[in-house]
């Protein structure tokens, strides 16, 4: 049991996934008296879903799976379901030519290629469930030093832990990963809902982050178009649930200090100071020393976060220009392409004057970064290439997105510093660094969070 008291005065930093659900999972540990604090006018962090004529758009998280067993808790919760648009996609070359790339019978030259990738599909998800025990728990403790911790990715969540010393291979770039196990066709099938979704290139992230994301039955659920959506958006996931916890979320929220003293937490919220027992910071652990009272392994450890820069625009064409469904194009995933078009949604089914939205990442590992308007006219000029030429721009976005490490810091043992520190001036430490930057994974973290250490 926790000795932390039922009674204890606990700071929340961040009204997005992770900060929600880390208010509804204490409350429903009998901890209420906790404060949410939120800088911007509105929560849901990258599940952001504007309106426009009467209905909501993604420009962040779009869709779940369900495999997405936190959503689903919060689902519950509140008391809603998944009431989307059903969504699906096609596929295009540079041309703007529709494609099958998986279909052998429209591409029988590429038969031997699509058996080859089948058998090494079935190699990958024997070497997950074997070799690699225990890859996809939440959170990556212990996996530098070839051990799991943590909770199952199943209904139930049951609590497993162990030793395979080769999870260390997980600190590889996933390119890397895949070569040394025989696997290297498997990327044509994570690359879609991994780059394409703003997390960044094969050869400069861990394997550890694409897998605990894409877990293989979370992968087969993408491949499979076996999606949740949202009628409302995203979004409003968390809308409905800051509207259902006890104590809402206090938006604009400015908080210019924090410090730890007398085993209380002082924050200084809109020029004013309130006490509290302890704090959860959901909020980007990179900026933390900015207003915290940063100790020497806070400053070192959260300086070696990096991020990827992933823009969205939310566009309208004129009717006869309009796509009759959503749009892959992966030559455009490549490291060589990044600033391109990579994907264009198309959400709602029965409507040529819908808002559509764009994706594009603008920087590499050891590349310049590309400057937004430069990404920007460039996924304009992609959209004309495929056909589909924009009218008319209404929203766009660009993000501080998918806070990770590199492959070097993740095998020096950086979680489990970080995990380490967990307690310590009455500070605990969540948000998507801490998981994977997708919204089931953080609030999921969140759950485990509560329940180490409440």
């Amino acid at each position: 049991m926790s000795d932390i008291s039922k009674d204890a005065r606990i700071c929340i930093i961040g009204a997005g996934p992770a900060g929600l659900s880390a208010g509804m999972y204490l409350e429903q540990k009998g901890y209420e008296n906790y404060t949410i604090l939120e800088r911007e006018d509105h929560v849901g962090g990258k599940c952001h879903s504007p309106e426009y004529n009467g209905r909501r758009y993604e420009m962040g998280a779009i869709m779940g799976v369900p495999s997405y067993y936190a959503v689903h808790d919060i689902e519950k919760f509140c008391g809603f379901t998944h009431d989307g648009p059903k969504l699906n996609r096609n596929y295009k070359n540079l041309k703007g030519d529709v494609i099958e790339p998986f279909d052998p019978k429209k591409n029988p030259l590429r038969v031997p290629h699509l058996l080859k990738m089948r058998s090494q599909m079935k190699k990958f998800a024997e070497l997950l469930e074997t070799k690699y025990k225990g890859y996809d728990i939440n959170g990556h403790r212990g996996v530098s030093e070839g051990r799991y911790d943590g909770y199952a990715v199943t209904p139930e969540r049951e609590k497993v832990s162990g030793v395979n010393e080769n999870l260390k291979d997980l600190a590889l770039p996933f390119n890397e990963f895949c070569r040394i196990n025989g696997v290297d066709l498997v990327k044509e099938i994570w690359i879609g809902p991994f780059t394409s979704f703003g997390y960044g290139y094969f050869d400069e992230i861990p394997a550890a982050y694409v897998l605990k994301y894409l877990d293989f039955q979370t992968t087969m659920n993408f491949v499979n178009v076996n999606l949740w959506t949202w009628k409302d958006g995203t979004q409003s996931i968390y809308e409905r649930l800051n509207a259902k916890l006890k104590h809402a979320a206090r938006l604009n929220s400015n908080i210019t200090k924090v410090e730890r003293k007398d085993d209380k937490v002082f924050v200084t919220v809109n020029g004013e100071v309130e006490e509290y027992d302890y704090i959860i910071v959901t909020a980007p652990l990179q900026y933390l020393p900015d207003y915290f009272d940063a100790d020497a392994n806070e400053k070192e450890l959260f300086s070696k976060i990096t991020y990827e820069m992933y823009d969205v625009l939310a566009f309208t064409t004129k009717p006869e220009d309009h796509p009759e469904i959503s749009y892959y194009i992966f030559e455009n995933m490549e490291k060589e392409r990044y600033g391109h078009l990579m994907v264009y949604y198309r959400r709602w089914h029965d409507d040529n004057t819908q808002m559509l939205t764009t994706y594009a990442l603008r920087n590499h590992t050891g590349d310049p970064e590309i400057p937004y308007d430069t990404c920007k006219e460039t996924v304009l000029e992609d959209l004309k290439e495929m056909h589909n030429p924009a009218e008319k721009v209404h929203y766009e976005k660009d993000w501080y997105y998918f806070p990770h490490v590199d492959s070097k810091t993740y095998a020096s043992g950086w979680y489990e510093k970080v995990e380490g520190m967990q307690g310590n001036k009455n500070t605990f430490y969540a948000g998507e660094v801490m998981s994977f930057g997708d919204m089931d994974e953080t609030c999921e973290y969140s759950r485990e969070l509560v329940d180490r250490f409440f």
